[in-house]
């Protein structure tokens, strides 16, 4: 549902509003990430339902699901090792929800699967290299460079807007 309202969104609003919007959330996420640290996982349908939408919604508009749900990983999965599948899982599924909303909505450039094509190389290289560092050492720096990433998304995603 979001990432269908996130399309409807994108093609009828300013993009630079809800980039702006959406930054300043994921920097709140973030302090709010950097100051709990759940011993227990948090889980509830309520937070499973919100950081669902909301990273629908992100993905519909931006393109980016994932401050919504890297939040939701290190809130309700202890073990890195599962947060890290449930994100893989979560990003394959919402990319193509994406791509179906996106091509109803007219907004796909058959050009388009030339540049993924091209970008396909480095993607491979980079979850090799990820992967190879994530087993060497074993999820430790697995929530630091998680929250890391977000802040990074969540200064690009503002920068973008303005």
């Amino acid at each position: 549902m979001g990432t269908a309202l996130g399309t409807f969104m994108l093609t009828g609003m300013s993009a630079d509003h809800f980039q702006l919007s959406a930054g300043i959330a994921v920097l709140l996420a973030c302090l709010g990430i950097t100051v709990s640290r759940p011993v227990t996982p948090a889980a509830s349908p309520a937070l499973t339902g919100c950081a669902g939408f909301l990273s629908g919604l992100m993905n519909g508009a931006l393109a980016v699901p994932g401050p919504p749900m890297i939040v939701y990983a290190l809130l309700t999965q202890c073990d890195p090792a599962r947060s890290r599948a449930l994100l893989m899982l979560f990003f394959s599924v919402s990319s193509l929800l994406a791509l179906v909303s996106y091509a109803v909505a007219g907004l796909y450039a058959p050009g388009t699967l030339w540049y993924v094509a091209l970008a396909l190389p480095a993607l491979f290289v980079g979850d090799r290299l990820g992967n190879a560092l994530f087993v060497r050492y074993s999820g430790a720096f697995y929530r630091r460079v998680a929250v890391l990433v977000l802040f990074t998304m969540g200064i690009v995603v503002i920068v973008r807007a303005m």
